[in-house]
């Protein structure tokens, strides 16, 4: 077993996490048997009987030949209260519209996972709708302008050594290109993402510095063709205002606990 803090690992409860983790991020690509026991290194009746526990409490769907396995239900239910009960993203939602309405502009929170960003709040702009909202996604740090936001308060000794990985050609693949980047969104105070995780889109990330380092960020998605010089300038101003505002509610206190 290995030793996470000084307390030795629960086995079992690391393969559960494991296979859930696993099966969030095949999406809409439903997994056989056989798939999970190899990509996991278990045996397959040890698989099928934690397969079908998960089954019975609602944390795996299946189809109905048996033969196939998804997410399932619950997953979302637990999903939903983290972000009901999570006391900075209730603070941060108001201030999203505010931005989102400001700008006509779609707006987003994001919060530092590993070597990720995971997606809490999201306010659609209208002009453009996206078929899949990605709250509750997770996008790599390197590629977006609120992991670079959160990136950039960190030392570059953190940054893995790479390659990393490219969702479109103007994607960070380098250490060294991605650094010297960083050191850009420092000196001028915010992140640039110019189409770096989707084509046709940039973003403007802003850390929100009320833990050192920020965990978490906003940032504001914008699509090439709306993008002039004019609109850019205004997006930076409206977005410093709103994280000015953000930071000096001090998100967490009243008594909540300090999540780590």
């Amino acid at each position: 077993m290995s030793e996470t803090g000084g307390v030795r690992e629960v086995k079992s409860a690391a393969r559960t996490v494991e296979l859930l983790e696993l099966l969030a991020t095949r999406g809409d690509r439903p997994a056989r048997l056989q798939e999970l026991a190899d990509e996991l290194g278990v045996p397959r009746s040890s698989m099928y009987a934690l397969l079908q526990t998960l089954i019975s409490r609602g944390w795996v769907r299946t189809d109905v030949t048996g033969s196939l396995y998804g997410i399932g239900l619950h997953a979302l239910l637990t999903g939903t209260s983290y972000l009901d009960s999570d006391p900075r993203v209730r603070v941060v939602r108001p201030y999203l519209d505010e931005a989102s309405q400001a700008l006509g502009e779609t707006i987003h929170m994001g919060r530092l996972d590993g070597r990720g960003v995971a997606y809490l709040a999201t306010r659609e702009s209208h002009e453009y709708l996206r078929t899949i909202s990605r709250v509750g996604r997770r996008l790599p740090a390197h590629v977006g302008a609120l992991g670079k936001a959160l990136l950039a308060e960190r030392d570059d000794a953190e940054l893995p050594e790479g390659p990393y990985e490219a969702l479109t050609p103007n994607s960070h693949t380098g250490r060294e290109s991605l650094a010297a980047d960083l050191a850009q969104v420092r000196a001028r105070g915010h992140a640039i993402d110019r189409e770096e995780g989707v084509l046709g889109i940039v973003g403007f990330g802003f850390a929100l510095r009320y833990d050192s380092p920020a965990q978490d960020a906003i940032s504001c998605s914008v699509p090439v063709t709306r993008l002039t010089p004019g609109h850019e300038e205004r997006i930076v101003a409206v977005m410093r205002e709103i994280r000015g505002r953000i930071e000096a509610t001090a998100p967490g206190t009243g008594g909540a606990p300090h999540w780590r």
